[in-house]
Order: C-alpha cells, then sequence, then structure tokens
C-alpha cells in the first residue's frame, strides 16, 4: 500500500483529475458543514442570486453535524452524514462550483455522472468513529443559519483529515465496483 496523499484545501478541480477510486488521502484546510437543510437554502439562494452563498464556489462540503465543543477540542465528535440524502442537491451544486464533497456510502448515479461532468470528487470517510474524525478538526466557526443547530453551516479547519476516494472525476465509482467484484 502506498502513502495517503495529503491534500491541502481548498481544492481546484486540476487538484482533484488524477485521483482514482480507492486512494487514501489526508485532507487538511477548510470545508463547510452542510446537511440536507442547509442543501435546500444553498438551492435557494443559488436560484435567488445565480452564485452559491458564503463565497461557497470552490469549497469542499462535508456532510456533518457536528457536536459542541467537548475534551478541549473544537468539536466533541464530527461523522460523516449518509450522503446520499443530499443527492437531491448535488449536481446543481457541483456545477455551481463545489469541487469535492465528503461523506459515508453510495450516491445516486446522478452524482456520479456530475463528478465526472464538472471534475469533482466524492470523499468517503468511514462511519462510527467521530470522536476520533474531531481530533482532526483544529477549529470550528459558525458561518450561517444558526436556527438549523447541528445542520448550521459552519466552517473546519482539518488536519490531516482522514478519507479516501468514492468517485473519481472521470466517474469511477468505488461503491458499484466492489459490487461489480462481488458478482
Amino acid at each position: 500500500m502506498s502513502d495517503p496523499i495529503k491534500l491541502t484545501l481548498p481544492l481546484a478541480r486540476e487538484d482533484v483529475a488524477d485521483l482514482r477510486i480507492g486512494d487514501e488521502v489526508l485532507l487538511s484546510g477548510p470545508v463547510y458543514t452542510m446537511r440536507d437543510a442547509g442543501h435546500a437554502r444553498a438551492l435557494e439562494a443559488l436560484r435567488a442570486d445565480g452564485a452559491l452563498p458564503f463565497g461557497l464556489e470552490g469549497a469542499t462540503l462535508f456532510y456533518a453535524g457536528p457536536t459542541p465543543p467537548a475534551a478541549g477540542r473544537p468539536l466533541g465528535s464530527v461523522g460523516p452524514t449518509t450522503a446520499s440524502r443530499m443527492d437531491f442537491a448535488t449536481p446543481t451544486l457541483m456545477e455551481a462550483g463545489i469541487v469535492a464533497c465528503v461523506g459515508k456510502g453510495k450516491r445516486s448515479p446522478e452524482v456520479v455522472e456530475a463528478c465526472r461532468a464538472t471534475g469533482s470528487v466524492y470523499f468517503a470517510c468511514v462511519g462510527g468513529i467521530a470522536a476520533l474524525l474531531a481530533t482532526h478538526v483544529a477549529k470550528s466557526e459558525l458561518v450561517a443559519w444558526e436556527d438549523l443547530g447541528t445542520e448550521a453551516l459552519r466552517r473546519l479547519e482539518l488536519e490531516d483529515f482522514p478519507a479516501f476516494v468514492a468517485v473519481d472525476a472521470r466517474g469511477g465509482d468505488l461503491y458499484r465496483a466492489i459490487e461489480q467484484a462481488a458478482q
């Protein structure tokens, strides 16, 4: 096995062009937490203004609902949310400028195609290790939508956050590749 690929966020599409499904990565830099309700609000803003809100163009979205600070850390825990819940909005947000997203689980064929068409990627992390993942978060700040509670838009600063490439910019899909290999 090779060493994980270290990536510094924010990413340009050129930065992810050579990544392949199954590549292990360590993410460092800013990500923005956003889940179902935040995606709906981002789509509303995009439709109203013609641009992503809060300077999110070029950003990486992390599908997570972090907990309050604990154990001397900015967050007590931060685990990935099931990514398919955001499939209703992901293609449109990628077309508007989102370069990468982080979550857990399989994506729809429409999201896989959006990754290929826009040169974007989907990183997956292991679920069930939210407290461990929080040790890779150096900073957390509220950006918007405080009324959404844990689903508020937050900017996290990551340090060597472990993930792997689940959908690459060429439309490779790790979950479907595993399913096909098992048949």
